[in-house]
């Protein structure tokens, strides 16, 4: 199985699904500079420089040895001895992707510019060379952020070109916060600003800019800056382009900063949106389907080169008209059919993909004629039937306590390793909760995260005075609540006050007061919404942080009263169960 590397964010390496275990920083620092040779070979004494610089100790080559023969322990034998020192021939590294679509941006016309840009910046994880220490990493590291930063710049300036200028102006306005003292990022922001309508903000900028450089760096602004200063103020003609180029659709929002785990779907997805197959991802309410979908879009954007459509049917009043007004349709037509044929016309010679989020009935007249579908939902649905549906449960524990790393820092993290993986657990790994309790964590810098861990699970949903976290976590429980008709509600609420793991049909029906059939049935609908696991036949299993909420709001929803009364029915049923277990033991003792 192929091995990746990645060295645009922390330095890992990956075979196939599953991430391999680099060792110690040093060993990371060897495989770094082995990567970015890009194939050449690496001479100890370039090796031992760029991991300790003028301060290397005695042993050095024997310790270059030793990180080189684990990295061959860990990688296999992809490291090769050469004449003058090591080499890693030919690595599938993300660098070598991140350049290669900057190549296909430059051959490319203004819209593949974009596309190609955008993808290339969708492969950073982060700081370049995470993990890795010393003078050469520091210095790699800068010209790296230099480069991203130049392709941040050359993505708007696209943007702009492609007549999004209200998104460039958000998008510069936070790199120049970022960067006050380069000068490209404001002169293209005053360039958006004056194709915007808004001149008066553009020349302004420019003040605030000579003050800003005079100020803090003693010099004036630059030729570029001042030529679109006075270009500005005479309205060059040629500042606006005679023709607004229609801009491609580009509607997805902003990608999770640091997304952790999904290794095993991601592939599954990108090959189905590949194919041309339509993918739904179901699961939990704040289980993450949206957060992946947003990065399954990002990652494939490059290859779908008319643009990505985004559409939330929780908040859209009529999707299909947002979609053909996306498109480019400003006059609508007066039916919904001709709404529809009109759709699959105009996606029929495009190649676009659209997510579709909250899904929950059928899809099809929002489906396009060719492109990518991919849609997120609490439960699976069967229209359209070609789609191909992946459940989605919650991070395992080492990428719960990675999320957390991000959120909080590795420091505090691995100064309670056992108090990050007891979150871990009592979160069973899912994002919103893990995100409400960093949130949390971050918030208090002198908390421990075993006291915060201990506030959760003695926190009761619903009490009075609760903290801000509170509220978060239990919003997709009380959404998930609502989506639920009468006797659903009444079955997993009451079901949750079972203290046994796993819950039994006949145990479940007699608790609800209701036939066998029915209570499975039920239990099924439920199972189908992510609220319960199914474990074995007749067996089913709550995930501790819906049976925590759903028991308290049993008792405040049913009152004391009833739900005293259903586990009276359930002690009722289990002394049954014994009496009919001791006189069947009674008889074979008689034989």
């Amino acid at each position: 199985m192929e091995l990746r590397f990645e060295v645009l964010g922390p330095v890992r390496a990956w075979r196939g699904d599953t991430e391999v275990e680099l060792g110690s920083p040093q060993q990371r620092a060897i495989l770094a500079i082995l990567l970015l040779h890009n194939g050449t070979a690496a001479s100890p004494d370039q090796l031992i420089r760029a991991t300790w610089g003028g301060e290397a100790p005695r042993a050095a080559i024997g310790m270059v040895r030793s990180y080189v023969s684990r990295l061959r322990s860990a990688l296999g034998p992809v490291i090769e001895s050469v004449a003058h020192g090591y080499a890693l021939p030919k690595p599938s590294l993300d660098l070598t992707d991140f350049q290669r679509h900057i190549s296909a941006a430059r051959a490319g016309d203004l819209a593949t510019r974009a596309a190609e840009l955008r993808a290339a910046l969708a492969l950073w994880k982060g700081t370049p060379l995470g993990g890795v220490r010393g003078e050469y990493a520091e210095a790699e590291r800068v010209r790296l952020e230099n480069v991203q930063l130049t392709v941040i710049e050359d993505l708007t300036a696209a943007d702009i070109e492609l007549g999004r200028h209200a998104e460039a102006v958000a998008d510069l306005m936070a790199l120049v916060d970022r960067h006050p003292f380069r000068e490209r990022p404001r002169e293209l922001l005053m360039l958006a600003l004056y194709r915007s309508g808004r001149q008066a903000e553009a020349l302004a900028l420019f003040d605030e800019t000579r003050r800003v450089l005079s100020a803090e760096l003693g010099i004036a602004p630059g030729p570029e800056l001042r030529e679109m200063h006075q270009r500005i103020l005479v309205a060059d003609p040629a500042l606006t382009p005679a023709e607004t180029v229609a801009p491609m659709p580009a509607q997805l929002p902003a990608d999770t900063p640091f997304f952790v785990g999904r290794h095993q779907l991601l592939p599954q997805i990108t090959a189905a949106l590949r194919d041309g197959i339509p993918v739904g991802i179901e699961g939990l309410s704040g289980v993450g389907k949206t957060a992946l979908a947003v990065h399954v879009g990002h990652r494939m954007a490059s290859e779908f080169p008319d643009g990505t459509l985004f559409v939330d049917l929780n908040e859209s009043p009529d999707p299909l008209a947002e979609l053909l007004h996306a498109v480019g349709v400003v006059e609508l037509p007066r039916t919904q059919w001709e709404r529809q044929t009109l759709w699959r016309t105009l996606t029929s010679v495009k190649r676009m993909l659209i997510v579709i989020d909250n899904v929950r009935d059928s899809v099809s007249a929002l489906l396009p004629s060719s492109g990518g579908v991919l849609m997120t939902a609490r439960q699976r649905l069967y229209d359209p039937p070609h789609a191909r549906w992946i459940a989605m449960g919650g991070l395992d524990e080492d990428e719960s306590v990675m999320l957390l790393e991000h959120m909080i820092g590795e420091a505090r993290v691995r100064a309670e390793p056992i108090a990050s993986r007891r979150l871990a657990g009592i979160t069973m790994g899912i994002p919103h909760l893990l995100q409400a309790m960093g949130n949390r964590i971050a918030s208090r810098p002198k908390w421990t995260i075993a006291s915060v861990t201990e506030r959760a699970e003695r926190r009761t949903p619903g009490a009075p005075a609760q903290p801000p976290e509170c509220a978060m976590i239990e919003r997709p429980f009380k959404q998930m609540l609502a989506d639920l008709d009468q006797e659903q509600t009444r079955t997993l609420l009451l079901v949750s006050l079972i203290d046994s793991p796993d819950i039994g049909v006949r145990a479940a029906a007699a608790l609800l007061d209701r036939p066998p059939t029915l209570t499975e049935d039920l239990l099924e609908s439920l199972v189908d919404r992510h609220m319960l696991e199914s474990t074995v036949q007749d067996r089913y299993r709550f995930l501790t942080p819906v049976k925590k909420f759903a028991r308290a709001r049993a008792v405040s929803d049913f009152g004391r009263v009833e739900c005293e009364a259903a586990l009276g029915r359930l002690d009722a049923y289990h002394e049954s169960q014994f009496a009919e277990a001791s006189h069947g033991l009674r008889q074979v003792t008689s034989v």
